[in-house]
């Protein structure tokens, strides 16, 4: 008898295995003509991987923007912190992680970056086309974020050709209680306004940081063998596109494979607990 009723009120055992599964399938890459409130919150919640809007810039202005930037060469992250080297314009909070805080200097860096970009496209600001498609997606208030009530910098032109080791992005732990108010997740944004032939994926795991993981450190990144078996998500753009994604999961940037650069506008967002999406880079 106990061995009977024990075979009615034990549930058989499923395979979790399964792609069938929806533990398994929330979290994969959608690929989308325009991007949603929807595509933003689905992210946020971790249900999606990624999203990749084809055409979010036309051939024209991604076009415009590639041959203005060569009067404007470009700067770098700190190649002590950061190798290969990685070439850009424009400072990052996290740049001034080893500060503490985002000090004279960080201001300074991001007025000389905000001028150069604000002419760019056609001679107006690539970042405007980027924020008000944004508004139009969000359907409420967009706006920079701020630290001590002054605006943050956003929109860094960033090229990845030798591809960035796998990493996480998360500001309330580079900088905490930089931004007022405090974002309650954080995204990643990225125009590629070039692409090359082949390579330069992104690919992003659902797992995000430890303090265990440090034995697993590799310079500014982490060893992959560390995600061994980890649901995964895939972009890869093509020049126009725009991909989103969590950067507080893991996820790292394969090196180009064939000619062309790989160039993006890139920058953060948060949604605060007020329900603004604050934008910084």
């Amino acid at each position: 008898m106990r061995t009977l009723m024990a075979e009615v009120l034990t549930p058989p055992l499923l395979d979790m295995s399964a792609n069938a599964s929806p533990i398994f399938t929330l979290f994969e890459t959608e690929v989308v003509d325009e991007i949603t409130a929807d595509h933003l919150l689905r992210l946020a919640s971790g249900v999606l991987g990624a999203v990749r809007v084809r055409g979010f810039g036309t051939t024209e202005q991604c076009a415009q923007i590639m041959q203005a930037l060569d009067d404007h060469p470009m700067g770098g992250y700190d190649e002590a912190v950061v190798y290969p080297p990685v070439a850009k314009l424009g400072p990052a909070a996290y740049d001034f992680y080893g500060a503490h805080e985002l000090n004279e200097d960080y201001w300074q860096q991001a007025s000389d970056a905000a001028g150069i970009r604000s002419a760019l496209l056609g001679g107006t600001d690539p970042l405007d086309h980027a924020t008000s498609t944004l508004r139009r997606a969000w359907q409420g208030p967009v706006v920079p974020a701020s630290s001590g009530g002054r605006p943050l910098f956003a929109g860094m032109i960033r090229e990845t050709t030798t591809g960035m080791k796998m990493h996480f992005d998360e500001i309330e732990r580079e900088l905490p209680g930089a931004l007022d108010p405090r974002p309650v997740c954080q995204l990643a944004f990225n125009w590629y306004v070039s692409t090359p032939a082949g390579g330069g994926d992104t690919v992003v795991y659902r797992r995000r940081w430890t303090p265990s993981d440090e034995a697993h450190r590799d310079g500014y990144g982490w060893a992959e063998s560390m995600v061994d078996g980890v649901p995964f998500a895939t972009a890869r753009p093509e020049t126009g596109d725009v991909i989103l994604f969590d950067p507080r999961n893991y996820h790292v940037v394969r090196p180009n494979s064939g000619d062309g650069r790989r160039v993006s506008l890139s920058f953060f967002l948060g949604v605060t607990g007020r329900g603004e999406l604050v934008y910084w880079s």
